[in-house]
């Protein structure tokens, strides 16, 4: 909750899920103010727990979220920004969250150093498919069903995976891009990404780290059920769908 309230304020994003952000409602202070409460209570609720590696889990992820967002400012309207810079930007900015969360579950849960691991990559996996499949619904979604304004990372200038494919296909794009449209040009360039065939590559990559993350559950994990876990896999998919 903590990095959706920090980045709904740096985004400038007036909608969180159909109801206007704290940042808006409140103001960018009580937004930082907020977030910040919300990451002190999570590190509180880890501390009372009595697990140094579970405090030294979590910072690292805040420290790779922090990192993830750096990245994504310098990187504002790079149009030559590569596959593999958008990847390492989403495993710091949004799959360290999915993967910690998975990695604390099996600390708590009792599991072994195998378990975690394999819980974690589950983790970094679906959190990779979740990016790249939120980044193709900022092309593809209506506002009545995302909550938030239709193509808000072309406006921000956020090079995303289904951007930099098409880019790769037809480079010609360009110039569509440079220009900075609003409004109904912002819309008809929706449109034509929507319908790119880098468009359909990106979600092919996302359905790919969905694969992996379901490989990454296979066979026992200390005897823990995965079934809760495989069906968050599968909402992954369902809910872009």
């Amino acid at each position: 909750m903590a990095t959706l309230v920090h980045d709904d304020l740096l985004d400038e994003a007036p909608m969180r899920r159909g109801r206007p952000t704290v940042a808006d409602a409140k103001g960018p202070a009580a937004a930082i103010q907020t977030g910040d409460f919300l990451f002190a209570r999570a590190f509180a609720e880890l501390t009372a727990s009595g697990s140094p590696s579970a405090v030294r889990a979590l910072a690292d992820a805040a420290l790779a979220l922090s990192q993830g967002e750096m990245d994504q400012q310098r990187a504002a309207f790079d149009l030559h920004l590569t596959e593999q810079a958008y990847l390492a930007r989403c495993r710091r900015k949004t799959a360290s969250l999915f993967s910690v969360a998975c990695r604390l579950g099996s600390l708590a849960g009792g599991g072994g150093p195998a378990a975690a691991a394999r819980l974690a990559a589950f983790g970094e996996n679906v959190g990779l498919a979740f990016q790249i499949f939120d980044d193709i619904l900022d092309l593809t979604g209506a506002p009545s069903e995302t909550g938030k304004r239709r193509g808000a990372d072309l406006r921000d200038g956020t090079v995303t995976l289904p951007v930099i494919l098409a880019l790769q296909l037809e480079p010609g794009l360009a110039h569509a891009l440079e220009a900075d449209p609003e409004g109904d040009a912002l819309e008809e360039l929706c449109d034509r990404l929507a319908a790119h065939a880098g468009l359909e590559l990106a979600r092919e990559r996302a359905l790919g780290y969905v694969t992996a993350a379901r490989r990454a559950l296979e066979g026992p994990v200390d005897g823990a059920s995965t079934d809760a876990l495989l069906d968050i896999a599968d909402a992954v998919v369902d809910r872009y769908a």
